[in-house]
């Protein structure tokens, strides 16, 4: 796996939607993030046609994918957004562009379909760093982020996780006035939990994404023999769509029927979003979804990868704050010592 070259401040960023075209919905939210990008990071973003574009071809969102790969003025890529269509996308993406002209990308979600395409072509992407999400929080970006972000951008090297002291899985309504200034509720964090086998560090490369975009993409047949993927250290979290329990552990049982899950011996497990505007639980109610969550994400591991080394409730995916961790890059898991590390 390579890892590309790194932005400087003062930089030229490609900034795409290849998902969902919400930029054309919430411009305040989306221009909120793109200053944050030129002041606090000091980076220029740079716009394509289908960026802001509401319901773009699938053809066009692909053709500006590899324009931005292609741009010899453009260091970096950030999504936007994720969506849920990125799957019919990538089959108009071709790959040799992005092995070619590799550059760091920065997605979640739906993004996943294109961080695993940059897998498949030995290049080192970034899960996390969402421009309207993130970067165009209201308020102000949450600490833990922005340093997280901007590590992923700027440096290089081993960097030791560390849990946040607080999140959120309650973000301010888009559409509202006073999202802009506003910043979103947040709770005490327990932290990390850890399972399975105390035994030595494991490492290996990461690989994974949200759950249910690894579900379409392992039925779209986007996914090479499980012999490939020997090794690594799974990465796993669910979204806002709220899966069941039984939806979670049949995803997974399914990763195991087909002889993958076994293949990881070390699991991160980002923390459950347990509330959705649409679907707006009460605290109590919370609890026991994130609790049938893991029940269902322990029982799946149990059947299928029993040694595995197994950290839940990392602040990865779908919450507030998000480290950035490299797809397909290094990652350390250390039982005896309960730390995670990953070479950015």
């Amino acid at each position: 796996m390579r890892y590309p070259a790194k932005p400087k401040p003062g930089d030229r960023v490609a900034v795409i939607s290849p998902s969902a075209g919400l930029p054309a919905m919430f411009p305040a939210v989306y221009e909120q993030g793109l200053i944050r990008l030129r002041e606090e990071f000091g980076l220029e973003p740079v716009e394509f046609p289908t960026t802001r574009a509401a319901a773009a071809p699938a053809r066009d969102r692909a053709r500006d994918v590899e324009a931005a790969f292609r741009d010899p003025s453009v260091t970096a890529v950030l999504a936007t957004i994720g969506g849920d269509d990125l799957i019919s996308v990538v089959p108009h993406i071709d790959p040799a562009v992005l092995r070619e002209h590799p550059k760091p990308f920065f997605g979640y979600s739906d993004n996943t379909n294109l961080l695993h395409l940059l897998y498949t072509q030995g290049v080192v992407s970034y899960h996390g760093g969402s421009v309207m999400v993130h970067l165009g929080r209201g308020g102000a970006m949450h600490p833990v982020t922005a340093a997280s972000l901007r590590g992923a951008l700027f440096s290089s090297g081993w960097v030791s996780l560390e849990a946040s002291a607080d999140y959120t899985d309650e973000p301010g309504d888009w559409g509202s006035p006073d999202f802009l200034s506003g910043p979103p509720r947040m709770f005490p964090s327990a932290g990390w939990d850890w399972d399975g086998p105390v035994a030595g560090v494991v490492e290996g490369r990461l690989w994974g994404g949200n759950l249910e975009v690894l579900s379409w993409m392992l039925a779209a047949g986007r996914v090479g023999p499980s012999a490939d993927f020997a090794g690594c250290v799974l990465l796993i979290e669910t979204s806002e769509d709220m899966p069941t329990a039984i939806e979670v552990y049949r995803m997974l049982r399914n990763m195991g029927e087909r002889g993958l899950l076994g293949t990881f011996p070390a699991v991160l497990v980002g923390r459950a979003k347990c509330w959705d505007r649409e679907q707006p639980l009460a605290p109590a109610d919370k609890v026991a979804y994130a609790s049938a969550q893991r029940a269902a994400v322990s029982r799946a591991l149990g059947e299928y990868a029993p040694s595995a080394v197994v950290v839940y409730d990392l602040d990865v995916g779908h919450t507030d704050p998000q480290l950035i961790l490299p797809y397909g890059g290094q990652v350390r898991v250390d039982p005896v010592s309960r730390a995670v590390s990953v070479l950015l």
